[in-house]
């Protein structure tokens, strides 16, 4: 047969994962996208890693071109650099198939795309996990009500077996005219099961609403223009926005007004330890002594001063003994004051943050908006509990919400409901944002925990643990939901025990990498 060229193969696959993403109808393309590739490297050529580079490439672009709203360089970096990393799976994948063949090596091609995606979901610095494959069904909650076992590993794994059994089929019936039925029940057991699980295993409205609170909870969307947000002197306006929003949504019933994503900012950060004595927030404190009853969750941005360096990005307060920590934050506080600050943990890299690693590209970052030090994160997933013990918050600020094991572990740790508090005004009216808003869904399943989203410019929504969005307020526009929400204390398998299948292919890459390594080392012996 005549060979495809390879060209054609990679902006084919990279289309195809597109096409297939959220939020786009056609997800089920996902179970055939990576044809493309399997088929480039099974006729064989030169520049494979170059050719899975301009696949990855196309996907990244055309599924995450929105970022460039945000940043142009910050853009063209998270292009790059996530492309790169996406073709260590596949170049692993193609030496194991070589050296010992089909099987073992498909089988490696979905061991190291996990482990990769797992490694890739950490907190190392250059973090970008956007395109994760279980991402891709985000908008499809009634596939995936298992979640609450695998998370979005299980996702991924139902993709690349599907794609690795098509890919088979396709290839017999090219090269030999031949079809293997054996494979053909496998491939439609593998798409029929895991919906038929997922239908059985989605809960029903009264196992969802165990707890039931007599308070209502109020999600604020203030809709501020995020650059308009940032101009000096425009705070005063913005708190009494957000106060006379509040005013006219909350009811004696209210318990807890939730505010987005550095709601409270200042040039220069709040004064955590000060919040009380801080002339600008007056408004927000004849606020809240207004409406004793309530609890406001809110994004902040703050600062603590120290005697002595607390962190590594502590920053010294020039002609001074004393240091500062900034941080992108959300806190819990009612009429007495703040109860509870969370500081951001998963940082923007180049924006908020720079690892170590990359401090000599320091100088770059800095000339186009980036920073050496940035925001210092929290290590622990301490959940924030409002004064009257109402709820126990597990608090998302910005993209936070994208990382599933991570927020599970405010679950572990006693958490009754997620709060996503975001501003994704940055990207403007793109997908961007119907992304962000549909990863959420997955997290309440996950955790079978009710979420409540305050978006600055939108989506502001409120899902159920089953992943349904039960009430929204569109893109831009000024807006408040009013909403009783239930808590759950019982716990998934996925919040008991974490990503359990991506820590098996973490353990089975290690022997991969130890066969090779034995492998290298006895035909270094042999030759000598």
């Amino acid at each position: 047969m005549k060979k495809v060229h390879p060209f054609l193969l990679s902006v084919l696959s990279g289309l195809l994962l597109f096409a297939a993403w959220p939020v786009s109808p056609l997800t089920f393309l996902i179970f055939v996208a990576f044809i493309p590739l399997l088929w480039l490297e099974r006729q064989g050529g030169k520049r494979f890693f170059g050719w899975v580079y301009v696949a990855m490439l196309t996907w990244n672009v055309a599924a995450t071109w929105w970022v460039w709203n945000a940043t142009g360089p910050g853009a063209i970096g998270a292009f790059l650099a996530n492309s790169l990393l996406m073709c260590l799976p596949w170049l692993g994948f193609r030496v194991v198939r070589r050296r010992m063949g089909d099987t073992i090596g498909y089988t490696a091609l979905i061991v190291f795309w996990l482990s990769f995606e797992y490694l890739h979901l950490q907190n190392w610095g250059l973090s970008w996990p956007w395109l994760t494959l279980g991402n891709v069904f985000a908008a499809r909650v009634g596939w995936i009500q298992w979640y609450e076992y695998t998370g979005t590993s299980g996702g991924g794994l139902w993709v690349l077996v599907v794609n690795v059994l098509v890919f088979l089929l396709v290839w017999d019936w090219v090269q030999k005219r031949q079809v293997v039925f054996r494979l053909v029940w496998w491939v439609v057991g593998l798409l029929a099961v895991p919906v038929i699980v997922s239908v059985a295993l989605k809960p029903t409205q009264s196992s969802v609403s165990i707890a039931p609170r007599t308070g209502n909870v109020v999600i604020v969307q203030p809709n501020i223009d995020p650059y308009d947000k940032i101009m000096t002197g425009s705070f005063d306006a913005q708190l009494h926005r957000l106060i006379r929003i509040s005013d006219s949504a909350i009811d004696s019933n209210t318990v807890l007004v939730v505010w987005p994503e550095t709601a409270l900012y200042n040039e220069h950060g709040f004064d955590e330890d000060h919040l009380k004595q801080n002339y600008f927030l007056n408004p927000l404190w004849d606020f809240l002594h207004r409406h004793p009853h309530i609890n406001l969750l809110t994004g902040i941005e703050s600062f603590r001063t120290f005697s002595f360096k607390h962190s590594s990005t502590a920053m010294k307060i020039p002609d001074t003994d004393k240091f500062f920590e900034s941080y992108n934050a959300a806190t819990v506080m009612d009429s007495s004051g703040p109860v509870a600050f969370y500081h951001k943990s998963r940082l923007v890299p180049g924006a908020e943050s720079l690892p170590p690693y990359l401090h000599f590209m320091v100088p770059l970052f800095e000339k186009f908006g980036g920073t050496e030090e940035g925001y210092t994160g929290q290590a622990d997933r301490t959940p924030l509990a409002t004064p009257d013990h109402r709820y126990t918050i597990a608090p998302a600020v910005c993209y936070e919400s994208i990382y599933g094991e991570f927020m599970s572990r405010y679950v572990h740790n006693g958490a009754d409901v997620l709060a996503v508090i975001t501003n994704d005004g940055w990207w403007g009216d793109t997908p961007g944002y119907h992304q962000h808003e549909s990863y959420a869904r997955m997290r309440a399943i996950e955790t079978r925990r009710w979420v409540v989203r305050a978006a600055n410019t939108g989506v502001s929504c409120i899902i159920d643990p089953a992943g349904n969005i039960i009430d929204s307020r569109p893109w831009y526009t000024e807006a408040a939901i009013r909403q009783v929400i239930p808590t759950e204390s019982s716990q998934t398998f996925y919040v008991r025990f974490g990503d359990v299948i991506s820590k098996i292919m973490l353990v089975l890459t290690a022997l991969f990498f130890a066969w090779l390594i034995v492998t290298f080392a006895k035909t270094r012996l042999s030759r000598g």
